[in-house]
Protein backbone atom coordinates (compact mmCIF):
# COMPACT_ATOMS: atom_id res chain seq x y z
CA UNK A 1 0.00 0.00 0.00
CA UNK A 2 1.44 3.42 -0.92
CA UNK A 3 0.71 6.37 1.42
CA UNK A 4 1.11 10.02 -0.78
CA UNK A 5 1.02 13.11 0.90
CA UNK A 6 -1.25 15.61 0.28
CA UNK A 7 1.50 18.00 -1.56
CA UNK A 8 2.29 14.84 -3.72
CA UNK A 9 -1.26 14.41 -4.68
CA UNK A 10 -1.54 18.31 -5.71
CA UNK A 11 2.01 18.54 -7.53
CA UNK A 12 0.94 15.11 -9.29
CA UNK A 13 -2.45 16.41 -10.26
CA UNK A 14 -0.58 19.57 -11.17
CA UNK A 15 1.83 18.07 -13.41
CA UNK A 16 -0.93 15.73 -15.27
CA UNK A 17 -3.27 18.90 -16.03
CA UNK A 18 -0.27 20.49 -18.00
CA UNK A 19 0.91 17.44 -19.96
CA UNK A 20 -2.73 17.28 -20.91
CA UNK A 21 -3.05 20.79 -22.00
CA UNK A 22 0.39 20.76 -23.28
CA UNK A 23 0.70 17.35 -25.09
CA UNK A 24 4.34 15.48 -25.45
CA UNK A 25 7.42 17.19 -27.24
CA UNK A 26 7.43 20.60 -25.87
CA UNK A 27 10.59 21.93 -24.55
CA UNK A 28 11.04 21.23 -21.12
CA UNK A 29 11.44 25.14 -20.57
CA UNK A 30 7.47 25.12 -21.81
CA UNK A 31 6.48 23.04 -19.16
CA UNK A 32 8.86 24.51 -16.92
CA UNK A 33 6.47 27.91 -17.15
CA UNK A 34 3.27 26.35 -17.65
CA UNK A 35 3.81 23.94 -14.45
CA UNK A 36 4.90 27.65 -12.07
CA UNK A 37 1.34 28.87 -13.36
CA UNK A 38 -0.60 25.53 -12.15
CA UNK A 39 1.10 25.38 -9.18
CA UNK A 40 0.17 29.53 -8.07
CA UNK A 41 -3.39 28.42 -9.53
CA UNK A 42 -3.70 25.66 -7.26
CA UNK A 43 -1.90 27.67 -4.01
CA UNK A 44 1.04 25.63 -3.57
CA UNK A 45 4.03 27.49 -3.11
CA UNK A 46 7.70 26.40 -4.73
CA UNK A 47 11.12 27.80 -4.59
CA UNK A 48 12.59 28.63 -8.23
Amino acid sequence: MVIRSETAEAVIGCAIRVHRALGPGLLESAYQACLRQEFLHSGLTFDH
